[in-house]
């Protein structure tokens, strides 16, 4: 297993940088007075494809040799890893295919399409969208680039913690939302070289909480087909993801549907942009943790913004 390193991650910020955009970091008085804590948000939702995704998936189809690309690359993912690995093909000019669950966001799909991609439907359960990834990747022979459990993914997703600390003047805690673990892996791998101060927390819902039973047992858990309203954290974590967040992360908190719903209206209302359900997970967690985070500089990475617009979780 080879475990990226800090310089992976500087090599691939300057291989991603015509690739991405350096997304913006916003505040709002309100949020900071309702959890006491100083609260920065890093706005990932507005890349080009609307996810931190096109950073890991970028870095890993600009490595590729011409050789390497001729037959493209191929994935699984329940949408953002999806969309951004067809946005990154589709800007070097090679095939996506793409397995997701039938139960994906029709925005996800949409967006995957917009960029080139081809999707495989799978029923909603890794271990389905697994068979369906091997059946796929048989066929076409593209470059297998894993969701998050690869060490070019996540040295792309380090680049976001990156430029984080560099917009923030430094922070005294990041959360981060956690399914697979690939962002909070490039967060781990950055922060550990460049701010070992800072506390690492990984956010999660309850109804999707292997990461955290993992952490508690010290071994990884996984659970084959977890129902959340925070869709993009469905999947469990991997040997790769699992070593940085068994050796670097403090903390794994959890916050139930309703907390979460609260959360993304609250985000939506105060920050006055669009994040996806598994986006809001963090803030939900702050405030149900509120003297953890109470005069600190917390840094909240938003993850995503791939919303459908026609099945909003507070319209019934």
């Amino acid at each position: 297993m080879y475990i990226p390193t800090y310089q992976d991650m500087l090599d691939a910020h300057e291989r991603i940088r015509p690739h991405i955009n350096r997304t913006p970091v916003r505040t709002s008085a309100y949020l900071n007075e309702l959890t006491g804590a100083q609260l920065f948000f890093k706005c990932e939702n507005f890349q080009e494809p609307g996810a931190f995704k096109v950073r890991g998936a970028s870095n890993a189809v600009f490595g590729l040799s011409d050789e390497q690309a001729e037959k493209g690359v191929a994935t699984h993912s329940s949408g953002n890893h999806a969309s951004c690995l067809s946005y990154a093909a589709n800007r070097r000019g090679i095939p996506c295919n793409v397995v997701m669950p039938r139960t994906a966001p029709q925005a996800k799909k949409d967006t995957v399409r917009r960029y080139g991609g081809k999707i495989t439907e799978c029923a909603p359960s890794t271990s389905s969208r697994e068979e369906a990834f091997a059946r796929v990747q048989a066929e076409t022979g593209g470059d297998f680039v894993h969701p998050y459990n690869d060490p070019r993914v996540i040295a792309g997703q380090g680049t976001c913690a990156r430029e984080f600390m560099e917009q923030t003047d430094g922070l005294d805690i990041v959360v981060v939302p956690i399914g697979g673990g690939g962002m909070i892996s490039g967060t781990c791998l950055t922060l550990a070289h460049q701010a070992p101060e800072t506390q690492i927390i990984a956010a999660e819902p309850e109804q999707a909480d292997d990461a955290y039973r993992s952490f508690k047992a010290g071994h990884i858990i996984a659970d084959d087909a977890p129902k959340t309203i925070a869709d993009g954290l469905l999947v469990p974590l991997k040997d790769l993801t699992w070593h940085f967040v068994s050796n670097h992360v403090t903390d794994i908190l959890t916050a139930s549907e309703g907390e979460i719903v609260d959360a993304m209206k609250l985000t939506w209302k105060h920050l006055r942009i669009v994040m996806e359900a598994s986006s809001s997970v963090p803030l939900a967690t702050i405030l149900q943790n509120k003297d953890r985070f109470a005069g600190k500089r917390v840094g909240i990475i938003i993850t995503g913004g791939n919303v459908d617009l026609d099945r909003l979780p507070w319209i019934k």
